[in-house]
């Protein structure tokens, strides 16, 4: 996502120091990486993981790597199109180039039962639908537009893309531990949107045990590093997150330290202090949540060393590893 669109009050960066000059990854102290849930972060120092490398192989989830990124066909804007957001065909098979995998029978695994839902940021067909993702909607603490059309890479890899490619593969991965995985738009069904509020709404009929929106952010260059947005215990209008503020937490914090440990992407640089973590009051998706859910952005599409990494399919695939093995954690702990 980019903080200059329409749904998201730009926060103010953490960055002290002489203007310009990005700031090198913080070191961080033991306490507040326990605290974040980034202790997979000292392991991944120690070793001094760069580049697009292969990640730590401990307790990594095998899966067959995908490439590739399915261009969503156009289809009418109904809610017969929304009600396609459902358990998708199991990852208990090969995933195919897209990351999805052929139709078969729910798995059985750890997570048997568990409901998650997947919410790939934004959607190919926003930016043919612009009158319809700028209408209003409420979110309990103001109104925002019902989406935005996100950022980009510099070379013109759209977040929407990378955020669907992320949620097939993720779901592949959540499906084949036993979970049932729902989207909240998938193959261009809705061919916009959904709106930030029916993305919560989706998660809270499914009585999801734990709901994740994926993002890639569009900050400056040089700021770079992933992080995890929690929602704030708000308590206004239609929003009232103080049921689920400490479960997302736990979810974020556990989603943080595996997504670090597998994919060596380091901790945002200009935001959270170096937890990887930040809370946030004005997003939709989160304050209208009745469910556990997360927000988390892999990483800056405009800097240039995050760009080479999210426009590749292998780091892709290892990004839906350690958001996967985040959730899985949190869920069996619950």
């Amino acid at each position: 996502m980019s903080y200059t669109g329409p749904e998201f009050d730009p926060p103010q960066p953490e960055r002290p120091g002489r203007p310009g000059r990005p700031r090198r990854a913080p070191v961080v102290v033991l306490g507040a990486l326990a605290a974040g849930g980034l202790l997979g972060w000292l392991a991944y120092a120690a070793v001094g993981a760069s580049g697009d490398g292969p990640a730590p192989q401990a307790s990594r989830t095998v899966a067959a790597p995908a490439t590739g990124t399915r261009t969503p066909p156009s289809a009418p804007h109904s809610p017969a199109a929304r009600s396609s957001a459902s358990p998708s065909p199991s990852g208990s098979h090969a995933a195919g180039d897209d990351g999805k995998a052929p139709g078969a029978p729910a798995a059985s695994g750890p997570l048997k039962g568990k409901v998650v839902v997947i919410d790939p940021g934004h959607n190919p067909g926003n930016s043919r639908h612009t009158a319809e993702i700028n209408r209003r909607v409420d979110i309990g603490t103001d109104s925002k537009e019902c989406d935005t059309t996100g950022t980009s890479t510099n070379g013109g890899y759209a977040e929407a893309a990378f955020t669907l490619d992320v949620a097939h593969r993720l779901r592949t991965l959540l499906e084949q531990q036993g979970a049932t995985v729902k989207l909240t738009h998938d193959d261009g069904l809705p061919p916009w949107g959904p709106c930030v509020d029916e993305r919560a709404r989706i998660g809270n009929e499914a009585h999801a045990d734990a709901a994740v929106s994926i993002h890639a952010d569009g900050s400056a260059p040089g700021n770079r590093g992933f992080h995890v947005i929690l929602p704030a215990a708000v308590h206004a209008g239609a929003a009232d997150t103080r049921p689920i503020a400490a479960a997302s937490r736990r979810l974020g914090a556990s989603i943080a330290g595996n997504f670090v440990r597998v994919t060596g992407e380091p901790p945002s640089n200009y935001l959270g202090g170096g937890t990887g973590m930040v809370t946030r009051r004005d997003l939709g998706g989160l304050n209208l949540s009745t469910v556990p859910k997360v927000f988390i952005e892999c990483g800056n599409m405009r800097d240039g060393t995050d760009a080479a990494r999210l426009t590749s399919g292998s780091w892709r695939q290892r990004a839906a590893e350690g958001i996967s093995e985040g959730i899985v954690a949190f869920l069996r702990a619950s």
